[in-house]
């Protein structure tokens, strides 16, 4: 299987490329569990809450990843290589954790280097923000500098990311290029 995440900053179009492109290839897509907890417990979180969010993450992420498992068929004639969108993990729960409050919990670092993937795609602040209720962050200047961040995060690890811009169909563009070219090594 191979596991392709979406990140970067809010509203940059992170679930809607993770969901078009699961269209494209036919498979699924592992939803940001941090929308759902927002919704359900509200804005007003705390560095635990991060935590919890971080964890709910990593189970939410498990449960796509047998489940896609299991969808496989079984004949070994089978050559299509299973795909899994992430939109998330925990480089995105490291940056806000040090963003908001300064620190990191050691969880989520451990998870950080624990947890491997396939491809990264970063999605760039070129898209107009979008004001959504859970959406902390709408000046240009603070959404550079957390893109920043993530790019310099992905500028120094081991697996290959793409920067993701553009329109929406641009963006799908790149990004099928680059699982494209994935699928093919």
């Amino acid at each position: 299987m191979k596991k392709i995440v979406v990140i970067g900053p809010e509203s940059t179009g992170k679930s809607t490329l993770c969901e078009k492109l699961a269209n494209h290839y036919h498979t699924r897509w592992c939803p940001e569990y941090a929308r759902e907890y927002l919704l359900e417990h509200g804005t007003d979180y705390t560095y635990d809450s991060l935590l919890t969010i971080a964890k709910g993450q990593v189970a939410l992420e498990e449960k796509y990843i047998k489940e896609t498992e299991q969808s496989l068929p079984s004949a070994p004639s089978s050559r299509q290589t299973p795909l899994l969108f992430i939109d998330t993990e925990m480089y995105v729960m490291q940056v806000w954790c040090k963003f908001v409050f300064g620190k990191v919990h050691s969880w989520i670092l451990n998870q950080v280097e624990q947890r491997k993937y396939d491809l990264y795609l970063l999605c760039n602040v070129d898209l107009p923000w979008v004001k959504d209720e859970l959406r902390e962050y709408p000046d240009l200047e603070r959404r550079e500098k957390l893109y920043n961040i993530y790019k310099e995060i992905m500028i120094h690890q081991k697996t290959p990311w793409v920067d993701i811009y553009g329109n929406y169909e641009e963006r799908l563009q790149r990004a099928i290029n680059a699982v494209d070219k994935l699928l093919i090594h």
